[in-house]
């Protein structure tokens, strides 16, 4: 095992709460959206997910490090 899988496996786990925190506000977002009667998914909501995709691939990258991936 890698001196690296202990901190990078916490790195993850924060991470993975930074993902969890993204969706709540992207949430709030197309909660806003629809009370306004938008017809549309706001920009922000597109932005939002495009950064919880890119920290999703952060923590596997970084889970993969145990794994010897």
């Amino acid at each position: 095992m890698s001196d690296l899988a202990e901190p990078a496996g916490e790195l993850a786990d924060q991470l993975d709460r930074i993902a969890d925190r993204i969706d709540e506000l992207a949430f709030a977002e197309l909660r806003e959206a629809v009370a306004d009667g938008d017809g549309k998914r706001p920009d922000t909501d597109k932005r939002l997910m495009q950064a919880r995709r890119a920290i999703d691939k952060a923590a596997h990258l970084l889970r993969s490090l145990d794994q010897g991936l």
